[in-house]
């Protein structure tokens, strides 16, 4: 039965070009590789890596957007080509940030400005985002593949620069975990629901299909407050109760979260409820709850353009 209560009607939507966009975030933004000496908890993470990609084991890596607006594209990309680093999960902002640097050379619009205007996310060019997600669905494969493979074969001038391209050059997986009307591609005329459904909970399939090999891995999230701490919860519930018909265990591994909160020294335990901490989903999720049963969690607090080049860095120095 249809639904009885009234739609917006897209049809009386404006789009405009990209073109008339000003955007604040540009490829002159991108910064290159460089030395620097890592904190001692990335030389701690970078060992676990290295030990997992020994072993086989999964190294996933989960960002928030505002990690592809940090300019530190090279550094992860390098990391992706090494080997280190054998899946990127990131939300839907993520997938759109990689696209528009690949494509047009710039991405991050002022919401202040175009909000006001009501033009915010409404541009012509995005809609081939949305028939990314149909390509996907229809053949059934993540939308995190299909994009990295448009993206690359389409011949962006600035694919060099993309996430999404890279991985999919080096055969590993990013996943993207959509949230339905988070994203300005959901504003659009040609969006379809059910395409973003089916090409993301296959993406989301792909996910815990990685934790499963989890032992002796590692597991990073860096500024994903939402996404990546809830993605990761479900996924592990999943391959822990599978795991449960053959014996395995799915328990030593490491977390690292890299955010901006101020955890102090004490991270091994759920703080209080009358605390603002106990809602910080990365640490009851990542830092004590995941690892108790002979994990270990570690953080760090820093902003992305200082977390992910210490990362790189200590790779480099203990390799």
């Amino acid at each position: 039965m249809k639904s009885k209560h009234p739609q917006f009607d897209r049809s009386n939507l404006t789009l405009v070009s990209i073109e008339k966009r000003k955007s604040d975030l540009s490829v002159s933004d991108i910064v290159e590789t460089a030395k620097q000496e890592p904190a001692a908890v990335f030389v701690q993470t970078a060992k676990k890596i290295l030990n997992a990609n020994k072993k086989n084991a999964s190294v996933i890596l989960m960002m928030g957007a505002h990690v592809i607006r940090a300019g530190v594209q090279r550094y992860l990309i390098d990391m992706i080509e090494k080997g280190h680093i054998n899946h990127i999960a990131v939300n839907g902002a993520g997938l759109i940030h990689d696209y528009e640097l690949a494509r047009f050379g710039e991405t991050t619009e002022s919401v202040a400005k175009y909000i006001s205007q009501g033009q915010f996310g409404l541009w012509k060019e995005l809609e081939d985002i949305n028939d990314i997600a149909k390509v996907a669905a229809q053949s059934q494969a993540g939308l995190g593949e299909t994009a990295g493979r448009v993206i690359e074969e389409s011949g962006f001038k600035y694919r060099d620069i993309s996430i999404f391209a890279a991985a999919h050059r080096a055969g590993v997986p990013v996943t993207v975990h959509v949230s339905i009307g988070c994203d300005i591609v959901h504003e659009l005329p040609n969006c379809d629901g059910a395409a973003f459904g089916a090409a993301s909970y296959r993406d989301f399939l792909i996910y815990t299909k990685k934790i499963e090999s989890l032992e002796n891995g590692v597991i990073m999230n860096f500024g994903s407050a939402v996404m990546g701490p809830e993605v990761f919860l479900k996924a592990l519930a999943m391959v822990r109760n599978a795991a449960k018909k053959t014996g395995k265990s799915i328990s030593n591994f490491t977390s690292l979260v890299c955010d901006l909160h101020d955890l102090g020294n004490d991270f091994g335990c759920d703080p209080p409820k009358d605390k603002p901490s106990y809602y910080f989903r990365p640490l009851k999720t990542l830092l004590v709850r995941a690892v108790s049963d002979g994990g270990e969690g570690l953080y760090f607090k820093g902003r992305h353009e200082q977390t992910i080049p210490m990362l790189y860095n200590a790779l480099e120095k203990v390799k």
